[in-house]
């Protein structure tokens, strides 16, 4: 089965392997004609019309409100009648199956990208004695709800709704965000081993900007309230009453709306969210004041 980054990749892919078979046939018939097998009574097979044929084609120049041409951003191989297409896989996907004629090797998805399985980090404290990072129990489980700019939380990869699973081999289930504080505050100050799952609570969704340069949702602090009908962020899924917590990978938490919409500019024309419900982001950031997310919040942009 093919994983597409995007509605519109999945779209193009189909597209393109409908011209690739039509391309297929009318060779495999014109190849019939240059070279006919005798028929009954001695008559040849009609000629063929490349112009009909032609026409069958879907055309990929303009598609669902993207430039598609070839001086456009992320340009996307239109197969020609004589060409058989093969669809592009991207090398930003590793895994198999994965197909993206559109968003193509974006670093932003892979930025973006939520990972599967535990992967284990390991901690240190600063010379203050911090690890830099808050935690917020929700339905037994603990979750990060901040992580301070600069600090080992930050320089390790956590982000805001990664789940720690294990602290120094100890499961955390249960434990309420009094008593995981406590124990990273007694933690010894190097060696600190976490057991971590990235971000249950979250999903991307990737878009694609249409010739305005505009993805089709419309937000008031960090919360989205609407989607443009027949927009990128209507055909691949983006909800109301969800939280921007990362564009392109880079925490947006905290940040006011102009600093997002610079960052949602200064994109390709690929973009990807990262979005919370509403009602999991209230509960985890109830307990910290706006200027600390404001001032201290990490935004760096991950590596990769």
């Amino acid at each position: 089965m093919s994983l597409y980054p995007s509605l519109e990749d999945m779209k193009v892919d189909q597209m393109a392997q409908a011209q690739a078979n039509v391309a297929a046939a009318a060779r495999s018939t014109v190849s019939s004609i240059a070279y006919p097998e005798h028929t009954e009574g001695g008559a040849s097979a009609p000629p063929v019309n490349m112009a009909a044929v032609s026409a069958l084609y879907p055309s990929l120049n303009e598609y669902m409100g993207l430039d598609l041409n070839e001086g456009s951003n992320n340009q996307v191989a239109v197969p020609q009648p004589n060409q058989v297409a093969q669809p592009q896989s991207s090398s930003a996907y590793p895994s198999a199956g994965v197909v993206a004629p559109i968003t193509g090797n974006c670093v932003g998805v892979r930025r973006a990208e939520i990972k599967q399985g535990i992967r284990e980090l390991t901690l240190c404290k600063d010379t203050k004695g911090v690890i830099g990072m808050r935690v917020k129990s929700i339905n037994k489980g603990l979750f990060v709800a901040f992580v301070h700019k600069d600090s080992p939380a930050a320089m390790a990869g956590l982000r805001f709704g990664d789940q720690i699973l294990q602290i120094d081999g100890d499961t955390v289930a249960g434990w309420d965000t009094d008593k995981a504080h406590k124990v990273f505050k007694n933690a010894p100050a190097n060696n600190i081993k976490l057991a971590v799952r990235d971000r249950p609570f979250e999903r991307t969704i990737t878009m694609q900007k249409d010739s305005a340069g505009c993805v089709g949702f419309v937000f008031k602090d960090n919360k989205i309230t609407s989607i443009v009908k027949d927009s990128s962020a209507a055909r691949n899924g983006v909800l109301i009453d969800h939280h921007l917590v990362e564009v392109n990978g880079q925490n947006v938490v905290g940040l006011k709306e102009k600093e997002i919409r610079a960052i949602v500019e200064a994109c390709g024309r690929t973009v990807t969210i990262t979005v919370i419900p509403s009602f999991l982001y209230e509960h985890i950031v109830k307990s910290m004041g706006d200027s600390l997310i404001r001032k201290k919040m990490d935004h760096s942009i991950p590596e990769i």
